[in-house]
């Protein structure tokens, strides 16, 4: 039998007495789980090991812009559990994704507010880890000692959109798969490794199960599993170096004297991090979990395109709205450029914050010191907002889906003109042209075309075609022809202004394939 001594047996029956103390002390509705607590730490020890953790003392300055690294945390722990439920259903097969996700959406309990949740979790997550990096920045909180914390913040960032990207696939439409045939194309343009990379992306020659298995793979195991690993190295250094300090003017920094001074500071005015500067973190970690639920709840997640299809030649892949500035960069890039800059910029986008604290290790960190800090940040999420601005607009991508010109803006019942305006939009020219309004708008407007091409150019046009726009003289017979440009010949600005009933045309002399 074990003995105990009496000096033992004393100090657990104090132990004991404490306990029954502090939780009297508590309203009676909380005692039970004030002594469940007692009873967990007594036989696990957490908070004798991570209590201390929690504790680390941080300046008693450090307000509500140091929420936003604990929500980001938050928007992660949400997608790690709604993401972990959804995979039970879902199946990493192209027979069967697209429809597991109609069944989740629309079928299973609860299954439409996880989806929500899982999206808008993946929003919140890519807005809060973008916002916590300029702050750092404009703080200039990657100077010494805490380069290492900046650059493994940089590493997160990057698996935060990596994990965006993989996740578009797993739904398994039109706008994945294309999304992702994309990506490979650019791929495929960096210089000796290109065609390596295409096919590490795809995980073949072209997209199919081997591609779906490996982005299920990527985005369910191995990006998070490098996210907990790269997260708990960063939050090991925010204990080791402690929270940046809010910056002063005139105080730069040194890495000879920086430590003494920041552990003096701590001394005379830091406080306990639990739970003196942890509630604004929880406060708004929650309000961060409300809100996502709240979209979930009311708008819900987005709804699936069409199945993909390879023989759908109208497909126009549109990113999620994360990804559609880049979308927009992309396809405003100089024609011919494409071939460098699209594995330059990338390249830059990692290196270059990367190389920040290693060339800008010490110094000033107040922005007064440092006006070019808030300059790039207000010009980066400007050209951020305008490029995703047109990438909803997406003027470069002709809108397969405009109907017909209604009659009442042909302004004629001459039978060439009608026809020539029915050619216009079976021939496509409505996807990239628009009149008085209607159309698409990646080539000119055609409004008034004639007010400012003659006859001639617009038939010199037309057969020959131009940049983005493909020559139609083996596409159109020569009365096709003729009609077609009846029908922009009647596009002045009088025509606007009064109904045309008849229009005189030159006969058309034209080399085109005969009826």
């Amino acid at each position: 039998m074990e003995s105990h001594g009496p000096d033992e047996s004393e100090s657990a029956d104090a132990d004991e007495r404490d306990r029954v103390a502090v939780a009297g002390a508590y309203p009676w509705v909380v005692r039970p789980l004030v002594r469940a607590a007692f009873w967990l730490e007594d036989r696990t020890g957490l908070w004798k090991t991570f209590g201390p953790m929690l504790q680390h003392p941080v300046p008693r300055k450090a307000g509500w812009m140091y929420v936003f690294g604990s929500a980001t945390l938050m928007a992660f722990l949400i997608q790690v559990i709604t993401g972990t439920v959804l995979a039970t259903v879902y199946v990493p097969s192209t027979s069967q994704a697209y429809g597991t996700l109609q069944y989740i959406t629309h079928e299973a309990v609860l299954g439409r507010i996880l989806r929500g949740m899982h999206y808008f979790g993946a929003s919140a997550m890519i807005l809060l880890v973008g916002i916590h990096m300029a702050r750092v920045f404009l703080t200039a909180s990657y100077k010494y000692p805490r380069s290492v914390n900046w650059i493994t913040g940089i590493l997160l960032l990057f698996l935060t959109i990596g994990m965006g990207f993989t996740g578009q696939l797993l739904r398994w439409d039109q706008d994945g798969v294309w999304s992702v045939v994309v990506s490979a194309e650019q791929a495929g343009r960096v210089p000796f490794i290109g065609h390596y990379l295409a096919t590490l992306v795809m995980g073949g020659e072209t997209v199919g199960g081997t591609t779906l298995s490996r982005f299920f793979a990527i985005h369910v195991f191995f990006i998070p599993g490098l996210i907990f690993g790269f997260l708990a190295l960063h939050l090991f250094l925010v204990l080791q170096h402690g929270i940046s300090e809010p910056p002063k003017s005139g105080e730069p920094v040194d890495p000879k004297t920086y430590r003494k001074k920041y552990e003096a500071l701590l001394k005379s005015d830091g406080v306990p991090f639990w739970p003196d500067a942890a509630w604004r973190d929880v406060i708004f970690s929650l309000l961060v979990c409300l809100t996502i639920l709240v979209l979930a709840i009311t708008v819900g997640p987005p709804d699936l395109n069409k199945p993909p299809d390879p023989t759908e030649i109208h497909a126009v892949p549109r990113p999620d709205w994360y990804f559609f500035w880049y979308f927009s960069l992309m396809a405003l890039l100089p024609h011919g450029s494409d071939k460098y800059l699209l594995w330059i910029m990338p390249m830059a986008l990692v290196l270059v914050p990367t190389l920040l604290p290693l060339l800008f290790n010490k110094g000033e960190r107040s922005i007064t010191k440092r006006p070019w800090a808030p300059i790039i940040v207000l010009t980066t999420v400007v050209t951020i907002v305008v490029l995703w601005r047109l990438g909803l607009e997406a003027p470069w991508t002709p809108r397969f889906d405009t109907p017909p010109l209604a009659a009442s803006l042909v302004h004629s019942n001459d039978p060439m003109i009608q026809h020539g305006a029915l050619l216009f939009h079976d021939k496509a020219c409505i996807y990239c042209h628009q009149v008085e309004g209607q159309g698409g708008i990646r080539g000119p407007e055609l409004t008034h075309v004639a007010d400012r091409l003659t006859r001639d150019q617009l038939v010199w046009r037309i057969s020959n075609g131009g940049y983005n726009m493909p020559g139609f003289t083996y596409n159109l017979s020569g009365k096709e022809m003729g009609d077609l440009i009846a029908f922009l010949q009647s596009r002045t600005q009088k025509s606007a202004t009064r109904p045309i009933t008849s229009i005189q045309v030159q006969p058309l002399a034209f080399a085109g394939k005969k009826q």
